[in-house]
């Protein structure tokens, strides 16, 4: 498959996983939070699979792979973390922008 398809795909996912974290904590009713969860449930699925057939080019021994797929699995505890209000939901918010910052950030730094 052609990487810039792949880099693309990988992108909006990331888009949609960050729309439907957003349509959890906003969410008025039960009915949009579940939607809210289905859509953040699906682009992160569609991330990790973009993710990984991105990968399969380069060697896997480098590690900042590993680190960006822990956030991601941070990331996505976050309905979780909203539904059992453990914080408030512009918390939540921006430590998924914050985190979602550093795994750009590992993409494109490689640091190690």
């Amino acid at each position: 498959m052609d990487p810039f398809l792949l880099k693309t795909l990988h992108i909006a996912a990331a888009l949609g996983v960050f729309a439907g974290v957003g349509a959890i904590v906003t969410a008025a009713d039960d009915k949009s939070r579940k939607l809210g969860g289905m859509l953040h449930g699906i682009f992160l699925l569609v991330l990790l699979l973009m993710g990984f057939a991105m990968l399969r080019k380069p060697p896997m021994d480098q590690h900042w792979w590993q680190a960006k797929l822990a956030i991601w699995l941070v990331i996505g505890a976050a309905p979780a973390l909203a539904k059992r209000k453990v914080l408030p939901p512009a918390a939540i918010l921006g430590i998924c922008v914050v985190l979602g910052a550093g795994a750009a950030y590992l993409a494109m730094a490689k640091p190690f």
